[in-house]
């Protein structure tokens, strides 16, 4: 049954795909919503997307590819066609048909979630680097950190800023503290830098995209499921 593999809250996208009649070219409109409820082996309620606290009116009978994010960090597609909607609780829901079985995948980019989070960050020494290269984890404690600021995570990586340089293809440590399920947790993530540039509107400050290495897969679950929650939150409050 689909209640088997996904479950009210789980992160959802619908995709929907338009073709142009003249030049024949391919539109894909993605919209991020959640899980609202499974109702049999081939339907479920997802809640309307909502943009700007604006509803998104998805037409009844039209077609659209859905990926769903669980909260272990397990990834589902299928098509199904939206066949009713409606208000259940106060809440306004899509009702989808599955129009084909619902099948794992695996997408290259992890779910990123916008967010404001202070981590503490540091180059890493060079025995450290070594350990990185080797696919082992040595971490000295202790050193000082610079403080940065999250603007957005992912399972996979982040985007922080700060009024410092690291260049691309540096290793460093990076110290945060998430509450998940309720308890602060403290977080010690090893990351590599991929870009960097300075902001042009905030000349002396920083952006830098960095991916996670060395990631132990219970830590990724914990990212993964923290983000599940602050998106809720989100939710809830009408942000997203």
């Amino acid at each position: 049954m689909l209640s088997k593999y996904i479950e009210p809250g789980n992160r959802i996208e619908i995709q929907s795909i338009s073709r142009a009649r003249l030049t024949n070219a391919v539109t894909r409109q993605m919209y991020k919503s959640l899980i609202w409820d499974t109702i049999s082996e081939d339907r479920i309620e997802v809640l309307v997307p909502i943009e700007k606290n604006k509803l998104i009116p998805l037409p009844v009978n039209s077609d659209y590819d859905l990926y769903i994010y669980t909260a272990s960090g397990r990834q589902y597609q299928c098509s199904a066609k939206i066949v009713d909607k409606y208000k259940s609780e106060n809440k306004h829901i899509l009702l989808f048909e599955l129009i084909s079985s619902l099948k794992k995948f695996q997408r290259r980019e992890f779910y990123r979630l916008n967010c404001t989070l202070e981590i503490g960050v540091r180059l890493l020494e060079d025995e450290e680097v070594e350990a990185v290269l080797r696919e082992e984890r040595f971490l000295v404690p202790g050193l000082p950190l610079k403080k940065a600021i999250v603007v957005d995570i992912s399972g996979g990586g982040m985007r922080f800023v700060g009024r410092y340089v690291y260049k691309p293809d540096s290793f460093l440590y990076c110290g945060c503290t998430l509450k998940v399920d309720g308890k602060e947790k403290e977080c010690v993530l090893v990351a590599k830098v991929l870009r960097m540039r300075e902001l042009e509107d905030n000349r002396g400050t920083y952006e830098h995209r960095v991916q996670f290495v060395s990631l132990d897969p219970k830590e990724r679950e914990e990212i993964i499921r923290f983000i599940f929650e602050e998106e809720r939150k989100h939710r809830k409050k009408g942000i997203l």
